[in-house]
């Protein structure tokens, strides 16, 4: 197997011979090849300014565009890659390994907004968004709601109301988006109009214009680059033409088109970053010589057991999270099947995506902190080793959301009651736990609850009949 190239010179750090390149078509590795030399000529370079001055790193998002990689799995007709979520999951990867981790977060992010609209594809959508994305512009999702943190999917902070138009009156608040008030485009997700419940949430489009964001306010432990910070979207009109799928898609689109991709980029960029790390720690612990026993760090035992776990650990994430990305491609036909309202693929593995998720960003935070063991106090300093830049953006893993917390326990759940038990669209009536609590009340206390119960009925009631 050929050896990779970092410039003129052979790459610093492991060679070919680990790379699982039988899962990719060589047109992913052509596309990869160059992905690697973007990052040695500039990327790499740029993300180290994005750091040290927490500067948006447009010139390489720009220059991913120039490329095409802004619309990799855009199909070819519209002037994208038309790759598939292999090939995506190998650009997210690439990016955080060779080239810029606060690049690859507002990548992932950004193709999660492409193929959110591409899940309901309308020429007025291809047109505004899509064809001009190798121009250099950018987009991304606006998700998340100050109310409910890493639970997204209650957008409590917004709303939709019909205009007598067609259009929309949107409102958003979002405490954490990628990119905020530096993408061109936004996906957000609001409740429905006439909203019925979390299940009935609403997605659109809005332009940097109608956004209200403050860039300025970001400084983060890592991922200093990606300026994901508080959003609004403050009752702005958007045409009938900027909704995403018909109004209550919402969930679907979230579990189809949102998670599946999200997920899976993340999960690449959390291996990214740990192979990152693993190639510092070889080009230094290779070239550090101890001249009182004549021996390269590299050479004892204990370097040696730190870099073949964290190669193995990882190596079965990155595998895992490959295998998901090939199941997804086995049920949209390498990302070429339409899917309408109600139709539904990816959804299948949205529980194995979770666990891709967890497993790479335990994975990550583990293997940055052995590495600089490995690598000593020269790890530990700031500067040309850039080992602590890596150790601090894999820190951003665990925390974003779903976080580990929220998916191993959505895992463990389902596992244990069954997927209903979730209940993450809060539709389910825990009779249970509610007949469990009544027992607790006296008589008076049980018949003012029932009365409430019932008054509450019957306003609901007056409410269908008008």
């Amino acid at each position: 197997m050929s050896d990779k190239q970092w410039g003129n010179v052979p790459y610093f750090g492991l060679s070919s011979d680990w790379d699982p390149d039988w899962v990719l078509t060589p047109r992913q590795i052509e596309l990869r090849d160059l992905l690697i030399e973007l990052c040695e000529s500039d990327i790499r370079a740029n993300a180290a300014i994005s750091d040290e001055k927490l500067e948006y790193p447009r010139k390489n998002l720009e220059l991913l565009g120039k490329h095409g990689f802004l619309a990799l799995c855009v199909p070819e007709e519209y002037g994208g890659l038309g790759q598939d979520h292999v090939g995506f999951a190998m650009v997210c990867e690439t990016l955080a390994r060779y080239g810029c981790a606060s690049t690859a977060m507002c990548y992932v992010m950004h193709t999660s907004a492409v193929q959110t609209i591409m899940l309901r594809p309308t020429p007025e959508l291809v047109d505004k968004y899509i064809r001009p994305l190798n121009d250099g512009r950018i987009g991304t999702l606006s998700y998340s709601d100050p109310a409910t943190g890493s639970h997204f999917w209650y957008p409590m902070s917004s709303s939709a109301k019909r205009l007598p138009d067609g259009g929309f009156e949107v409102s958003k608040k979002a405490s954490w988006t990628t990119s905020g008030g530096f993408a061109d485009f936004y996906v957000i997700q609001t409740t429905s109009p006439d909203f019925t419940g979390y299940d009935d949430l609403s997605v659109f489009v809005v332009d940097a214009d109608q956004i209200v964001a403050q860039p300025s306010t970001w400084d983060a432990l890592g991922l200093r680059g990606n300026q994901s910070g508080p959003l609004e979207v403050p009752g702005v009109t958007i045409p009938a033409e900027n909704i995403i799928g018909p109004v209550g898609d919402g969930a679907a689109s979230n579990d189809e088109a949102v998670d599946p991709w999200f997920l899976v980029g993340s999960s690449s960029v959390w291996s990214g970053i740990a192979l990152g790390a693993i190639d510092i720690a070889k080009r230094q612990t290779t070239q550090k010589r101890h001249a009182d026993v004549g021996m390269r760090v590299a050479d004892y035992p204990t370097i040696q057991d730190y870099i073949g776990e964290a190669i193995m650990d990882t190596n079965a994430c990155r595998l895992m999270t490959l295998s998901v990305a090939q199941a997804m491609d086995k049920v949209t036909d390498h990302n070429t099947k339409s899917l309408g309202p109600g139709e539904f693929a990816r959804t299948s593995f949205l529980h194995w995506a979770w666990q891709i998720k967890f497993e790479a960003a335990k994975n990550v935070a583990t293997v940055v902190d052995k590495m600089l063991h490995a690598c000593g106090g020269s790890g530990y300093k700031r500067g040309g080793m850039e080992l602590e830049r890596y150790l601090r953006d894999a820190k951003a893993g665990w925390v974003m959301g779903p976080t580990n917390e929220v998916l191993r326990q959505f895992v463990g759940k389902a596992a244990l009651l069954g997927f209903d038990a979730l209940d993450y669209w809060n539709q389910a009536y825990n009779r249970r736990a509610v007949e469990n609590e009544v027992k607790k009340l006296d008589p008076a206390a049980k018949r003012e609850l029932a009365e409430r119960l019932v008054a509450e009925a019957d306003k609901a009631d007056a409410a269908l009949a008008g």
